[in-house]
């Protein structure tokens, strides 16, 4: 590496380059998955590569899987930074020193495939249940070691493990069809998986997904909205989320473009995101730019607090990085993404929240969907939702889907609850696929609903 930061030196004084920043990753992993008993990816892989980012008022990048071609991708990212003359710039902050590793209690690395798909194989028989015609695990870990340097003089080292385990099973029934899932996960070792009752969460995944096929369609309209914790931490990272991550803001691709210190909602509500939160799927200490990630009281009391920032978005805004500057890996750019996002507890018990609703719906779990942020509108569909009657929980619902504006939906919040999840362990796409994690309380609103497809 000394090499390479000479290299680095050399070439950036040779183009009038004033700030530049290396990646050199490993990464190694494991991919399996079962459908229906036949096996269908059994891998293990190992892949090193180098990012390189140089920039004069603009990005130049170049990135090498081939360690011998590090100079050569140096000179391009150095060359191209040279070329493209911008005229922005970029939060560059003090020179750090540091080497962290994230704890394993059953580190991955210790354990051979066979032993991986033993946990696979005993999920996917847990999946079981009379109209289950379709069930499917997956299973993926990968442990990613970064050397990160730059022109400032800061060498950082991080080893950060994942593991995630989906099991989803399909209900069929004349013609129809109903599919439900579970997903578990986050930074740290195989413990986060090995501990699992598989035969518990299996069981229920089967029966929510027969359930559903005797469930019924939605009614349409404005309804009072109670979301579970799942669809919770989807809306605040979907609808709001993306709408604080400061690239869009600073393209003009935000409704939250110039709040900041604006009430979007009611005193009690308090939007955060947390890299720093142990264990989380989301989680890391330095993100891509080799900023030490920080929790981020996006909202707080209901006013709009701060925006999620790069180095070039700090800069912009005339404020310090916050840490959210995160890549897919070597050979993509960091971009501002999301960590651990969630909505602070409140003061509300879940059965109180519910007592409260004349007529409305409790909605469960994330279905995927959509959000415009330069709009302001989403849609979402909810695993399932089930119809409240004076207070009561009664009818049982499927492809249940809500919508509306998220400042609307913000403010009229009514209650939130005391208990918080943030256990929801996924990926976020923007181009490029990052781990991300979301949560929160039970939260009562009132929001557009109607069936789904």
């Amino acid at each position: 590496m000394e090499r390479i930061g000479k290299t680095a030196e050399r070439l950036a004084e040779k183009y009038g380059v004033a700030y530049y920043e290396l990646r050199v990753v490993r990464v190694r992993s494991t991919s399996i998955s079962i459908q229906n008993d036949h096996l269908e990816e059994l891998s293990e892989n190992e892949e090193v590569g180098l990012g390189v980012r140089a920039f004069k008022g603009a990005w130049g990048f170049s990135s090498a899987n081939d360690m011998k071609r590090a100079g050569e991708a140096i000179e391009t990212a150095m060359k191209a930074a040279k070329l493209l003359k911008g005229s922005a710039s970029v939060y560059v902050g003090d020179p750090v020193r540091d080497e962290v590793a994230v704890r394993q209690e059953v580190p991955l690395e210790t354990l051979g495939i066979d032993e991986k798909l033993v946990l696979v194989r005993d999920a996917a028989k847990a999946l079981k249940g009379e109209a289950i015609k379709n069930r499917s695990v997956s299973y993926g870990d990968s442990v990613k070691e970064q050397l990160y340097i730059n022109s400032t003089g800061s060498e950082i080292r991080t080893v950060v493990p994942r593991v995630r385990l989906y099991i989803a099973s399909t209900a069929f029934s004349s013609g129809d069809m109903q599919r439900y899932w579970k997903a578990f996960g986050g930074t740290g070792g195989f413990e986060l998986v090995s501990n699992l009752d598989l035969n518990e969460w299996g069981s229920l995944v089967s029966l929510k997904a027969n359930e559903l096929l005797k469930a019924s369609s939605p009614p349409a309209g404005s309804f009072d909205v109670v979301m579970d914790p799942e669809l919770t931490g989807v809306f605040i990272h979907e609808a709001l989320g993306h709408a604080v991550e400061a690239d869009s803001v600073k393209n003009g691709e935000s409704i939250l473009a110039g709040r900041i210190g604006e009430s979007l909602g009611p005193e009690e509500l308090t939007v955060v995101d947390d890299p720093t939160i142990p264990g989380k799927f989301g989680s890391y200490v330095y993100d891509d730019e080799g900023i030490r990630g920080r929790k981020v009281e996006v909202i707080r009391k209901g006013v709009l607090r701060e925006y999620l920032t790069d180095r070039e978005t700090a800069a912009h805004f005339g404020v310090r990085a916050n840490g959210h500057g995160r890549a897919q890996d070597y050979a993509h750019q960091p971009l501002v993404r999301m960590s651990n996002t969630y909505v602070e507890g409140g003061t509300w018990e879940t059965q109180e929240i519910i007592e409260g609703v004349r007529r409305g719906l409790y909605m469960i779990g994330d279905k995927g969907g959509e959000v415009d942020t330069a709009t302001g509108t989403f849609t979402f569909g909810a695993k399932e939702g089930y119809l409240i009657e004076n207070g009561e929980v009664k009818g049982h619902l499927r492809d249940v889907g809500l919508s509306g504006s998220i400042l609307g939906v913000l403010r009229r919040i009514k209650a939130i609850g005391r208990e918080v999840k943030v256990s929801f362990p996924g990926y976020c796409g923007k181009g490029q696929w990052v781990p991300v994690d979301d949560g929160g309380p039970h939260i009562l609103t009132r929001a557009r609903v109607g069936g789904l497809g």
